[in-house]
């Protein structure tokens, strides 16, 4: 019995270390596992009473993050930092893709699906790993007042 919940404190320190749910839905299924020990059943209850518990976790989880929506990181201004910035495209190839200088460096970019890859300003709409993904003309401006 103890041994449950032991596993179960040590599963809850892993949880605290990586910040997911995952892991707390773990330790709630050890501890369920830990009061069917304690219970008296055998063993294959107190593992078939710890899975019900840390599935019945996951479904609820689950289904409480596709409540919230697919937040796309990638294009959120206020994650990722260079969102917005503008930058001068000198020329694009013809698979529109381009070297940009930016923040001092020469980067990747890559002209956001359907919009014309021409030369001049664009700004950056989102960034995929190492690649800066741009669209023609400033930034617009949502949310503002006049």
């Amino acid at each position: 019995m103890w041994v449950w919940f032991g596993v179960a404190a040590l599963f809850l320190l892993f949880e605290m270390v990586t910040g997911t749910f995952y892991l707390l839905l773990v330790a709630l299924g050890l501890v369920a596992s830990g009061a069917a020990a304690y219970a008296g059943l055998t063993l294959i209850w107190q593992i078939i009473s710890g899975l019900v518990v840390s599935l019945i976790g996951l479904v609820l989880v689950h289904r409480y993050r596709q409540s919230k929506g697919h937040v796309d990181t990638q294009s959120d201004p206020d994650v990722v930092q260079d969102v917005g910035q503008r930058v001068i495209v000198d020329a694009w190839d013809e698979n529109g893709q381009a070297r940009v200088f930016y923040r001092g460096a020469n980067w990747n970019a890559r002209i956001d699906s359907n919009q014309p890859a021409q030369p001049g300003e664009h700004y950056i709409q989102a960034v995929q790993g190492l690649t800066l993904i741009l669209r023609p003309g400033p930034y617009p401006l949502t949310g503002t007042q006049h």
